[in-house]
């Protein structure tokens, strides 16, 4: 282990282009086919030796960001640390947020494998990417694609994961409600609404994937698609407020992301993401907006 070193990793956001959710399991998941594009809005983790584990957060709502070992992060440091034999991980993990807290474009998950990364570095462990991309999916469904980046197909609960190819850049523009959404009570809310109804096995959609693949914002908009997008409003009427202010200020689509509450649009180029933006925040049917482009890389050391 080196010695009073600090490691830094940035690792991205993402939206879910598609989501497409199963009925339960027998275990109380949902099965996926969950298309992930990692979006430039990024988090940074920083870990440096200590005598003990502890956890500090700045920036936007790192009063709601917990300090303790439920933090994502802080289990990732206790995993690789149990992976290895290491005893106790005394490392200080410090993140600097810019991804919406508890917004459904996954900064906790990306937070987790930030500091995966960092400590594997830090410690010199030498993880192979095979173990990482494992203790990833034990940690949540999203942390695996947090590691990977670009964008990928999710199979399972999401953490089974094929890349996909990206040719081209996308414009979106992030509206970021007031207030966070718990992704356990929007995929109970999935459940009460479609209770009694015979939910298909969750397909990724062909169309979508050649959106991707030629970059085609309008084909990529006619094919995005959330079946928690329901769930979501159900549980924040609002959203569907925010969601009309962006289809009105130009976006080629709008749609919630993931589990909510913060809300996608996919503009046609950088000038409409601007506008679109602008008239977000104009509206005040949200607490700000952010503009930023996909693909983006997965964690990186910087």
């Amino acid at each position: 282990m080196q010695e009073n070193v600090s490691v830094t990793v940035r690792v991205p956001a993402k939206v879910n282009v598609q989501l497409a959710v199963g009925g339960a399991r027998p275990d109380g998941f949902h099965d996926l086919a969950n298309v992930f594009l990692a979006v430039a809005l990024y988090d940074e983790v920083t870990v440096t030796a200590s005598d003990r584990l502890r956890l500090t957060c700045s920036g936007p709502d790192a009063d709601q960001v917990p300090l303790d070992r439920t933090n994502l992060a802080a289990r990732a440091a206790i995993a690789l640390a149990a992976r290895h034999g290491l005893g106790e991980s005394a490392v200080h993990i410090h993140i600097a947020k810019d991804i919406p807290v508890a917004g459904g474009m996954a900064g906790g998950s990306a937070d987790a494998a930030g500091a995966l990364l960092a400590c594997d570095t830090l410690w010199g462990t030498e993880t192979s990417r095979e173990d990482l991309l494992a203790i990833c999916a034990e940690l949540g469904s999203d942390v695996p694609f947090s590691l990977v980046g670009g964008a990928a197909l999710g199979r399972g609960r999401g953490e089974l994961l094929t890349p996909l190819e990206v040719g081209g850049t996308f414009h979106w523009v992030f509206a970021v409600a007031d207030g966070g959404l718990s992704t356990p009570a929007v995929y109970a809310e999935f459940d009460r609404l479609t209770e009694g109804v015979a939910v298909p096995e969750p397909e990724p959609s062909p169309a979508l994937f050649e959106a991707l693949r030629t970059g085609d914002p309008s084909a990529l908009a006619a094919a995005l698609a959330n079946d928690l997008q329901p769930a979501a409003l159900s549980l924040r009427p609002s959203l569907a407020e925010t969601l009309r202010a962006g289809t009105e200020a130009g976006a080629l689509a709008a749609l919630v992301s993931g589990s909510g509450p913060t809300t996608a649009f996919l503009a046609k180029d950088a000038e409409a993401a601007t506008a679109v933006a602008e008239a977000l925040i104009a509206s005040a049917t949200c607490r700000t907006a952010r503009v930023a482009v996909s693909p983006a890389p997965g964690a990186t050391v910087l």
